[in-house]
């Protein structure tokens, strides 16, 4: 028992509580980017980081978020590049520390980033490249995930032939071993998820910037196998404006807006329990787990509309619900997740109830219930969900576009709610030229 209780205090000492970020998190949320990397910074540099050394990977990707909407493009390409480094270099550690995670919790080994995050890393990479003015560094890092042997495929790999109910086949294997688990435990869902509209879409753009018609082609087939091959994701239907980027009738240019609202879902410790029948001490037959689970963060956003100088106006569209992308990716693993939680619990308790069972042969059944009591409570404030997760992706993309005479123009994106304009911003002074890519990014996370 006295190891439990000392790993209770050092996995709890080594986690930063939500509350930690709440300070950022308004910052954000007001679209006030640079307070948030300066709040960012300073609680870093605390005596006590809001960011342990084992979770360097998020350090760097929300850093280089925020630098990326604050507008600091090159900074956040360096960031970026890191978390990705990183990312990297965490399939290549060494299993100890998996087999430490198995023994008091996940929050243990370095955090090693998300499919998702992996995948987004690039996405804002590239519109840092494309911000820059470097258009064909954008292409090369959206390569990094579009390419034949690029991160799209290898998901669609990782994910091919994954069983239609992860949560099941864990549930099968426990019951072989003669365990039966509370349904109500969460169990995941299927994964259904190879390719990202998002992605695809930005491709498209960057290969016409390039003059890479066919290319260009290629990749807009790409974005619509995307929206017909992963149904849990895009409920949405194709926007239109992303087939007009293809046929911008001559002597015209096309402006492009591009669009991203609210914050991601996070993760949330959720506590579960299950029985434990076959431990003849009460306190030990009824489990507590603990799981992470994803909470919404819902955008007050429910439009967005952009206003040319001269009268043209036009509703941007919904392209990717980038929260939907992350539940679903997060599947792919939740099942080895649950199962080795479930199996960490049962050794937890099983090391209780020995001890009980000896002091019970020693001193009688109540020093034995106390103790079984006592281990249990040291078993459960050892266990902490692994809720680690970038705090600062956006919740959804939406994209639109127009066809127009070259030249410059004022620009205006109206962000409603219920019917009400909630947020403008305006970009003076927009060069759109025939024949380039003209896309302008715009942010609102509220």
């Amino acid at each position: 028992m006295a190891l439990l209780v000392c790993l209770g205090f050092l996995t709890l000492s080594c986690a930063t509580k939500p509350t930690a970020y709440k300070s950022i998190d308004d910052a954000v949320y007001q679209n006030e980017f640079e307070t948030g990397i300066e709040t960012l910074v300073k609680k870093q540099d605390s005596k006590k980081p809001i960011y342990p050394e084992k979770n360097a990977v998020l350090l760097f990707l929300d850093k280089g978020l925020l630098e990326h909407y604050a507008g600091s493009y090159r900074d956040s390409s360096q960031d970026l590049q890191e978390a990705e480094r990183l990312i990297a270099e965490a399939y290549t550690k060494s299993i100890t520390a998996d087999v430490a995670s198995y023994i008091a919790n996940d929050n243990t080994k370095e955090y090693p980033g998300e499919d998702f995050e992996d995948i987004y890393i690039n996405v804002f990479n590239a519109l840092n490249y494309y911000r820059a003015g470097d258009l064909e560094g954008a292409l090369v890092e959206i390569r990094r995930l579009t390419e034949s042997s690029g991160k799209l495929s290898m998901l669609g790999q990782k994910y091919e032939g994954k069983r239609p109910d992860a949560g099941e086949h864990v549930l099968g294997q426990l019951r072989k071993i003669g365990i039966s688990v509370n349904p109500q435990l969460p169990q995941g869902k299927s994964v259904n998820f190879s390719n990202s509209a998002l992605a695809r879409y930005l491709s498209v753009l960057f290969y016409l910037g390039e003059g890479k018609t066919d290319d260009a082609r290629i990749e807009f087939d790409q974005l619509r196998a995307a929206f017909a091959s992963n149904p849990n994701i895009y409920t949405n239907p194709l926007p239109k404006s992303a087939a007009d980027i293809q046929n911008v009738p001559k002597g015209k240019a096309r402006l492009n807006v591009i669009g991203f609202t609210g914050l991601s879902p996070v993760k949330e410790e959720g506590v579960f329990t299950s029985a434990f029948p076959f431990f003849n001490y009460l306190a030990l037959q009824k489990a507590e787990f603990k799981l992470p689970k994803f909470v919404k963060r819902p955008s007050k956003i429910d439009r967005i509309r952009v206003a040319i100088e001269g009268g043209d106006t036009f509703d941007l569209e919904l392209l990717e619900d980038m929260g939907a992308v992350m539940e679903e990716t997060y599947n792919a693993r939740f099942g080895n997740l649950f199962f080795k939680t479930y199996l960490r619990v049962l050794l937890k308790y099983t090391s209780a109830y020995v001890g009980a069972r000896i002091l019970d042969e020693k001193k009688g059944a109540l020093a034995a219930n106390l103790s079984a009591l006592a281990a249990k409570k040291a078993a459960d404030a050892t266990e902490l969900a692994d809720i680690r997760m970038s705090r600062y992706l956006p919740d959804k993309a939406y994209i639109g576009g127009i066809n127009l005479n070259p030249g410059t123009y004022n620009i205006t994106v109206n962000f409603y709610s219920q019917g009400n304009v909630i947020a403008r911003k305006e970009y003076q002074n927009v060069n759109v030229k025939a024949n380039a890519l003209n896309l302008v990014e715009t942010i609102n996370l509220k």
